[in-house]
């Protein structure tokens, strides 16, 4: 166990916590310190639905809370959501999410743990599913679930309120995905619960759920959203704007590099090794125009690449992002593929696995994303032939080598 004091422990775990009411804030801070004195280790757990196969930055504001929890000697369950994954949380979202298959999210599941531990300890984490619990609840259960809670409460959601007043379908499995994350707290005996500022209602359910149970509602700590490369909405798969911590370091450095400048501070906070004190320091830097932009974001790629992938990557990294895209030069390395005979771009493109179907790669062309020697192409029916080498470029960071093989 630790040796902080419970108030060094509070003032750490609640750091950045956002509740959007200052009462709110308090109280939970308080019952936080109450069980930190207590002198036991805390039930911790954060749920991960994996409606995508990989894990992105955004998720790694909750999973480094979770690690702090462990390195305060408490208990973290890494949650994986296989069965909420089926139901979509629409907690952030206009409408309603598509709905997975189960074999879509037991194939996506599979990567998810493996990835956390590039943050959690893996010796000290416990992997749970929420389907061996909510796959056994019987439709009676759910109905003496959906009794605690009135029509009235969901719809005051902001997300759920604007769709009902301007004529949007509200689907009743969306109600169903607040009972079902409520009743993993009740499974769980959560001391605590991590989650996003968009799911304080679906944590505050378990609160409510857990005092029906005869438990001790749990402590709930919500944390900032992390924005996406596009540095307004939420960091999600299903916007396009993520950065996967399993991706290359080159990859990483380069979006990193792509944020806009207001987005900085979001990811300062939020997804840096950096003290407070380090923080505030780099943005009085910037306020006063001592760091120009573009060199704070070299510090804030090279220090997320190195915490994925190491030093010597982010070194590598920053070095092909100037060879590359300051001076416009070509990369030293990249990968070749052999020409036989003239072939359609389109069908080029997705044989190299440079886009995902003939439609991506369409539309690729179609934003000017693809370059032949340096000279976009903007014929979609363009066919390449190539007698000697030339090189292949899809956005600012996928080269390819094409090489003759006749």
């Amino acid at each position: 166990m630790t040796m902080k004091s419970v108030d060094e422990q509070t003032a750490l775990l609640m750091r950045g916590a956002d509740y959007g009411d200052p009462q709110i804030a308090r109280h939970m801070a308080g019952e936080l310190r109450e069980r930190l004195a207590e002198g036991r280790s805390l039930q911790v757990y954060c749920g991960y639905d994996p409606t995508a196969p990989d894990i992105h930055l955004g998720h790694t504001v909750s999973i480094r809370r979770l690690r702090q929890f462990q390195d305060l000697g408490h208990k973290v369950i890494f949650l994986i959501g296989n069965f909420t994954g089926l139901i979509g949380d629409a907690s952030d979202k206009d409408s309603a999410r598509p709905q997975k298959t189960p074999k879509e999210i037991a194939d996506n599941a599979r990567t998810y743990t493996e990835q956390a531990f590039k943050i959690l300890d893996r010796e000290r984490t416990t992997v749970r599913y929420n389907a061996d619990w909510l796959g056994r609840l019987s439709f009676g259960d759910v109905v003496r679930l959906a009794s605690h809670f009135t029509v009235q409460q969901f719809l005051v959601r902001d997300n759920f309120r604007k769709r009902w007043e301007a004529g949007d379908p509200v689907w009743m499995h969306e109600f169903f995905y607040a009972l079902m994350q409520a009743y993993d707290a009740v499974e769980l005996k959560a001391d605590v619960q991590l989650g996003g500022t968009e799911q304080l209602f679906n944590l505050m359910a378990g609160r409510k759920l857990q005092e029906v149970f005869g438990q001790r509602p749990q402590v709930c700590i919500t944390l900032p959203i992390l924005v996406g490369t596009d540095g307004r909405a939420r960091m999600s798969k299903s916007t396009g704007n993520t950065i996967g911590i399993d991706e290359p370091p080159r990859e990483q450095y380069g979006k990193v590099m792509s944020l806009p400048d207001g987005a900085m501070s979001n990811y300062f906070n939020l997804v840096t090794r950096w003290s407070p004190e380090d923080i505030a320091a780099t943005e009085r830097e910037l306020s006063d125009d001592r760091l120009h932009p573009m060199e704070a974001k070299h510090r804030l790629a090279w220090e997320i690449v190195d915490i994925f992938h190491g030093r010597e990557a982010s070194d590598r990294a920053a070095a092909h992002f100037e060879r590359v895209h300051q001076r416009r030069d070509l990369p030293r390395e990249m990968p070749t593929f052999a020409l036989s005979a003239p072939t359609a771009l389109l069908d080029l493109l997705v044989e190299t696995h440079l886009a995902s179907s003939r439609s991506e790669g369409r539309r690729l062309i179609q934003q000017g994303g693809v370059k032949l020697d340096g000279q976009s192409v903007e014929d979609i029916a363009a066919v390449v032939s190539v007698n000697g080498s030339s090189v292949l470029q899809v956005g600012k960071r996928r080269f390819l080598r094409l090489k003759y093989a006749g």
